[in-house]
C-alpha cells in the first residue's frame, strides 16, 4: 500500500470516528513499527489518536469511558484516548503518550493543541519515570527475567 492511500484510509477511519462517536480528533498519529522505521511485512498501522468529546459529555456525574478501541480492519489498528485521560498520563510522563507526540508520522494534528500540548509535554517529562514505567513493561514481558536467567 503506498504511502497517500495509507494516509487517505487513516483521515476516513478517522472522520468515522469522529462522526460514530460525536467526538473531534485533535491529532493522530503512527506509533507502532512503522513510525520507527522497522515494520515487517505483516505490520498493521498502527494508528493512536487524542480526542474531544463535546461540552455536555463533560457536564455527566458518571464515569464513562474514555478509550476509543476500533477493531483491525484491513491492517488499520486504530484507537485513542480523550484528552483528561491523556492530561492524566501525561502528567505521569507516559512514555507512550510522548512517543507518540515524537511520531515522524503525523495523520492529523490541532496546530494550536499540537503547540499546547507538546508544551505541556516538556513540562512534565520525567527521565526517572519514564524509565521506571519502561523497567515495570520489561519485568511484565519477561525480557528482564530471562536476560538475568541466562547469565
Amino acid at each position: 500500500m503506498h504511502g497517500n492511500e495509507v494516509f487517505q484510509r487513516v483521515r476516513d477511519a478517522l472522520a468515522q470516528v469522529e462522526a460514530e462517536r460525536n467526538v473531534r480528533v485533535l491529532f493522530a498519529c503512527e506509533s507502532g513499527s512503522r513510525a520507527w522505521g522497522f515494520a515487517s511485512r505483516d505490520s498493521d498501522y498502527d494508528v493512536r489518536f487524542l480526542y474531544v468529546h463535546r461540552r455536555d459529555w463533560y457536564l455527566s456525574v458518571e464515569d464513562r469511558r474514555d478509550v476509543i478501541e476500533r477493531p483491525i480492519a484491513d491492517d488499520l489498528d486504530v484507537s485513542g484516548w480523550e484528552l483528561r485521560k491523556a492530561l492524566r498520563l501525561l502528567r505521569k510522563s507516559n512514555p507512550p503518550l510522548l512517543e507518540w507526540l515524537k511520531s515522524p508520522v503525523v495523520y492529523r494534528h490541532d496546530p494550536v493543541f499540537a503547540a499546547e500540548f507538546g508544551a505541556l509535554a516538556a513540562e512534565f517529562h520525567s527521565p526517572r519515570r519514564c524509565f521506571a514505567h519502561n523497567l515495570h513493561m520489561a519485568f511484565g514481558t519477561g525480557a528482564i527475567t530471562y536476560a538475568v536467567a541466562r547469565k
